[in-house]
């Protein structure tokens, strides 16, 4: 028992990763290729990964947004786990790391559950609103630019079903969250985006200290 959250240092993790991660080899290929990028770490961590694929089983999710794709790692976690009726709706901007990303969805024979749009993912989240699919999907990962994260959690709100879930990464900022000093534009953006996750009555939140940190908000 424990009255609070254990540290990890680097032998622990390797203990942690050793002991669950079953990680299926095109993610594992993935992770090799986006290490040589300078934006690598961008990329959400496998035991994350291995958590959000957890997620996908037991809510037993068909539809899902993936806001924020970089190169395809969280897209191609979920669709390893999807049914064969089940999709992503994936939305990003830039178009090199989604070619890497596409390479491996390909590799992975997952590539017809990824539906990629090279948007303003608030452009693609409006345009499924305005075409219908309101209530209609069970899961959103986001993990794109910062600033826009109150929008893109409202988007997927009315996107998801009651019962759904919206997971919301990087919440913890590299511990940046604490410094009230910090002017930076993301850094408040996610300070402020917190605050009010944590007042909104219309989700039941749990933030989980994996990766950069990880909120997962269940609407009510």
């Amino acid at each position: 028992m424990s009255s609070s959250t254990i540290g990890l240092n680097q032998k622990l993790r390797e203990y942690l990763l050793a002991n669950s991660l079953k990680e299926h080899k095109v993610l594992k290929s993935l992770r090799a290729e986006t290490l040589k990028l300078n934006e690598f770490q961008m990329q959400i961590s496998p035991e994350q990964g291995s958590f959000l694929a957890f997620l996908i089983n037991v809510t037993n999710a068909k539809r899902t947004l993936d806001i924020g794709v970089f190169t395809g790692y969280s897209s191609l976690v979920v669709a390893l786990e999807l049914p064969k009726d089940g999709f992503v709706t994936a939305c990003d901007t830039n178009v090199d790391w989604t070619e890497i990303a596409q390479k491996y969805w390909n590799m992975a024979l997952v590539d017809d559950k990824i539906n990629l749009h090279i948007a303003p993912a608030i452009e693609t989240l409006n345009s499924l609103i305005n075409k219908g699919f309101e209530g209609e999907y069970d899961f959103s990962f986001i993990d794109a630019d910062k600033i826009n994260y109150q929008q893109y959690f409202e988007k997927s709100l009315t996107l998801v079903r009651r019962g759904g879930i919206i997971a919301i990464d990087n919440v913890l900022w590299g511990g940046r969250v604490l410094d009230k000093l910090d002017n930076d534009p993301a850094t408040r953006a996610i300070q402020s985006f917190n605050k009010k996750l944590y007042n909104d009555d219309r989700v039941a939140i749990s933030m989980i200290p994996i990766g950069d940190g990880l909120t997962l908000a269940q609407k009510l």
